[in-house]
């Protein structure tokens, strides 16, 4: 049987097949990383959100489902942090990335414990953080990281930068298709000038902030001052826990309603598709 060549119409109806399907694979898959889900689950804290899980005074969580699993901060005691993740079923070593906010021992002080289980991470540390804790970091086996100046780390991950005067602390942001999650340690320079910058490094709106926002003590006249600027900056939905206080989860629960978020210790924060649920 004779084979018949192909025509010069033919070829370019075949080479439009062709481009269709890949250009069709193309969208589907990067449709498939949009709809990528960010789950972020509360490791250590002080405040508690599920029945039996250890509490400490503290802040630690974890942010998985943008491509690296990432640690952020560790909390102060690192058996209480790897009982919490092992009641959750997170294994240490899927851990990429560890990210502290600050030298303070409730948020380093699981490091060391931690890095026995998983020294195969890099740790994103501010660049003030002293010598000999970064020499414990290489000795351990990991690898790390100095921030000083905000910016991206990598993917969808973002860095305030050292901020503040007495205690500088860097604060995580991160990119989402509803908007900036920003995720705070104690917040020490200030929750609204974290968002400010968060703002000002990546130019979107924020859906969430969350973590230590640094108001034990606080009258409930300075929170509201607070609570009526981050609601002027646009942030929708708030998570605060650690170092917040009662008096400031009252008062932010009273004005964000069901945008308050509850993130202790066993909680889980889910962001799909866009939408928190």
């Amino acid at each position: 049987m004779r084979h018949m060549p192909f025509r010069n119409g033919d070829l370019k109806i075949l080479t439009f097949i062709v481009t269709l399907f890949v250009l069709l694979s193309f969208v589907s898959e990067s449709s498939e990383a949009e709809e990528a889900s960010l789950r972020i689950r509360g490791l250590f804290n002080n405040v508690s959100s599920v029945a039996g899980f250890k509490t400490g005074w503290g802040f630690s969580c974890l942010v998985e489902g943008l491509g690296k699993t990432v640690l952020f901060d560790t909390g102060g005691d690192g058996d209480i942090l790897l009982h919490n993740m092992r009641k959750m079923g997170i294994d240490p070593g899927t851990v990429d990335v560890i990210v502290l906010s600050h030298i303070h021992g409730d948020h380093v002080g699981g490091l060391r414990r931690f890095l026995q289980e998983n020294p195969d991470v890099i740790v994103y540390l501010p660049a003030t953080f002293p010598a000999s804790f970064k020499g414990r970091i290489k000795s351990a086996g990991a690898r790390y990281e100095e921030v000083r100046d905000s910016g991206r780390l990598f993917g969808s991950f973002y860095t305030t930068g050292e901020m503040g005067l007495s205690v500088k602390e860097q604060s995580l942001v991160i990119r989402t298709r509803k908007g900036l999650v920003v995720i705070t340690g104690c917040a020490h320079p200030g929750i609204v000038d974290i968002v400010e910058k968060a703002k000002e490094i990546c130019d979107e709106n924020v859906y969430l902030v969350m973590g230590g926002f640094h108001l034990v003590g606080a009258s409930g006249e300075r929170i509201g001052k607070i609570a009526d600027r981050l609601k002027e900056l646009g942030v929708e939905r708030v998570a605060p826990s650690h170092c917040s206080g009662s008096l400031a989860r009252d008062i932010f629960k009273e004005i964000w309603g069901e945008n308050f978020l509850e993130s202790g210790a066993g909680s889980v924060i889910e962001i799909v598709d866009g939408a928190s649920d």
